[in-house]
């Protein structure tokens, strides 16, 4: 019996420490707009999975749309938000959605997102796997969560 128990304990801890097949995240947030009606930003730090990803899209119960977004510098200083349609995961690698870049605009969300509650978050893939993640809903100008 142990000499079973020690060829399987290194096998159960590699299964445990594998790469999940589909990208997660964390870090998830949403910043509300400061004027009623805009639309709100979401932000979360994507976390690639055992295979190359491609983010397509995303949803939050209740918005009207979400679109995915990047803002950027234009060159006379100016900031500029463009809509994008997919952003490359790489396997095993990083991407963040966060002010002044990538993130997720989210439309005609309802008066019921307020600030201190939780929105979920679906993100959608190429490939029609999908992830969610619980993103803290802050005001306009709140410190992003720690």
């Amino acid at each position: 019996m142990t000499f079973r128990w020690t060829l399987a304990a290194p096998m159960l801890l590699a299964a445990c420490s594998t790469q999940p097949a589909v990208p997660d995240a964390s870090e998830a947030y949403v910043r509300l707009a400061a004027i009623p009606g805009r639309p709100a930003a979401g932000y979360f730090l994507l976390h690639g999975g055992a295979k190359d990803a491609v983010l397509v899209g995303a949803e939050a119960p209740g918005a009207a749309r979400a679109e995915l977004h990047t803002s950027r510098r234009t060159g006379n200083g100016m900031a500029s938000m463009d809509s994008i349609a997919r952003v490359a995961v790489p396997a095993r690698g990083r991407v963040a959605f966060a002010p002044g870049g990538q993130h997720v605009m989210l439309f005609g969300l309802p008066a019921s997102v307020a600030p201190g509650s939780t929105l979920p978050l679906t993100l959608r893939f190429a490939d029609g796997s999908a992830t969610l993640v619980a993103a803290r809903v802050i005001a306009a100008g709140d410190a992003a969560p720690e």
